[in-house]
């Protein structure tokens, strides 16, 4: 008798165990989580780097793209990638861009690695600038009277305060609860406009609304990381913890299409570094 019950709860078990390392069911489409309104990442248009790494990967797998979207703010990842309703599908399987190291992902092997950034004016007094430390010693002396646009709690913040020019920097809000708000705003408004002297921002939002500002010549220079300063951060792409099956695909798909990968970034003006933190030219 208890014999019976044994080889029965064994077969149980096994049976729980196959169907738990059963294969994914075929997928229907490339199914992303997506900002409406965060370019140069995403919009709606579809005209974001994001969505056209999208793009490229559904055409790899030969699945039609759905994007789902929701404004990129706080608890962002529990209402896209981790939202499911009794009987019902989760309404996307991936985000296209999260740093390595968030935990609140499955993270996949980096895709590239960019770095913050200066922006200014050309013609303004700040040509001769090429590196952060020009910048500072600038900004020490002759140009006290510089107004510094960053967001608040970033690398920007953390760079003035360590060379003591908190009293010239402007501070941003790093999230917003504005559907309209975008990061590019910095650049693209206020820096055109002459509210700021110069910008600290985050890469790709440095080098496409660099590109993307016509009243105004802008720089960009790249900045390198220093002590209690880490500017440069690696980019990869997030998935459900537990899905392994389906990282392992995507970080397939970043292996295969690395060219391809790299021509996009490129073509919004993304600074990219190499292995050893150097620009890549």
């Amino acid at each position: 008798m208890r014999a019976g019950r044994f080889l029965t709860g064994l077969m149980l078990l096994c049976a729980a165990m196959t169907s738990a390392f059963a294969e994914d069911p075929p997928r229907k489409a490339f199914r992303v989580c997506s900002d409406p309104n965060n370019m140069p990442f995403s919009n709606t248009k579809g005209e974001g780097v994001e969505n056209k790494l999208a793009e490229l990967f559904a055409k790899s797998m030969g699945l039609p793209l759905e994007s789902y979207y929701l404004a990129q703010r706080m608890n962002f990842v529990r209402n896209t990638l981790r939202y499911k309703l009794p009987g019902s599908d989760y309404p996307c399987d991936i985000i296209m861009g999260v740093p390595v190291g968030f935990d609140q992902v499955s993270v996949t092997k980096p895709y590239y690695r960019s770095t913050y950034a200066l922006v200014f004016p050309k013609g303004k007094g700040l040509d001769g600038i090429k590196t952060g430390q020009d910048f500072i010693a600038y900004a020490s002396t002759a140009g006290r009277k510089l107004k510094i646009g960053l967001y608040d709690r970033s690398p920007a913040s953390e760079w003035v305060a360590k060379y003591g020019l908190t009293d010239m920097a402007i501070p941003y809000k790093i999230m917003s609860a504005d559907p309209e708000q975008y990061s590019g705003e910095i650049i693209d408004k206020d820096l055109a406009n002459g509210k700021i002297d110069v910008a600290v921002v985050w890469g790709p939002i440095a080098g496409y609304f660099a590109e993307h500002v016509k009243s105004t010549p802008l720089t960009v220079v790249p900045l390198k990381s220093e002590q209690h300063v880490k500017f440069d951060f690696e980019i990869a792409m997030g998935v459900r913890y537990g899905e392994k099956e389906w990282k392992d695909q995507i970080e397939k798909l970043i292996e295969s299409n690395r060219p391809e990968i790299t021509a996009i970034l490129k073509g919004f003006g993304i600074p990219l570094l190499d292995a050893n933190g150097e620009l890549i030219q």
